[in-house]
């Protein structure tokens, strides 16, 4: 099918925009790897969220890497890099990944929604605050993360936070609930291995005399996810 042909097919009725329809599948190539799927996300116009962020901040990473690890969305300085975790969170997840015996060059890393969500904050002119992605936004990212999975084929999916779960296991999920625990579950039509915990943001969130008790906690997740690797 040619590029016009699917961005007709997601147009959902005449003079209907692509977006409107909430799904990205028309937009995900059928053949190629993970450069091609990088070049075809650029122009992703799958739902409404393309029209304010900067660009597509896609997955990046080893493409045979062992773990994949799955958060929320781009934040505001990976919306202007063009790359995912390239921020203060992003730091904070290398250095738990050193500590829990997984090199973070062996990993691939992606968000479950590709574009930046955010509001203006009328008290301090262009500042970008972050919006939680609706199920409705996640879903319709979903064809990518499918694809990444597919192509990757890790052997762990690490969790990172609340959205990323819900994007991948349904609304049920809390990572409260279901963190630091080795779970099979399917996941847009593969069995995957998982392991959930809290986005590394939640680390720099908290308050000073806790920052050492959560970040723990999420090295402690992690290490889970390296056991499972044997």
């Amino acid at each position: 099918m040619a590029d016009g042909d699917k961005t007709a097919g997601a147009r959902g009725g005449a003079g209907a925009e692509p977006e409107e329809a909430y799904t990205a599948e028309p937009f995900v190539p059928r053949r190629g790897g993970l450069a091609a799927l990088r070049r075809a996300a650029a122009g992703c116009r799958g739902c409404p969220l393309h029209r304010d962020a900067t660009r597509t901040v896609f997955g990046e990473g080893d493409t045979s890497a062992r773990v994949l690890l799955i958060g929320e969305q781009p934040g505001d300085q990976e919306d202007r890099q063009g790359k995912p975790f390239v921020g203060p969170a992003g730091r904070v997840l290398d250095r738990a990944l050193d500590e829990a015996g997984i090199d973070p060059g062996q990993t691939y890393v992606t968000n479950a929604v590709k574009h930046f969500k955010f509001s203006r904050d009328p008290a301090h002119g262009k500042r970008r605050i972050h919006k939680p992605p609706t199920l409705r936004e996640m879903s319709a990212c979903g064809p990518w993360l499918a694809a990444e999975l597919a192509l990757v084929e890790p052997e762990v999916v690490v969790v990172l936070g609340a959205t990323a779960g819900k994007a991948l296991l349904g609304s049920s999920f809390r990572v409260t609930r279901q963190r630091g625990a080795l779970m099979e579950e399917d996941v847009h039509g593969r069995t995957e291995r998982l392991v959930a915990t809290i986005h590394p943001s939640a680390v720099l969130r908290a308050d000073k005399d806790d920052r050492d008790a959560v970040y723990g906690g999420l090295l402690a997740d992690l290490e889970v996810a390296a056991r499972a690797l044997g």
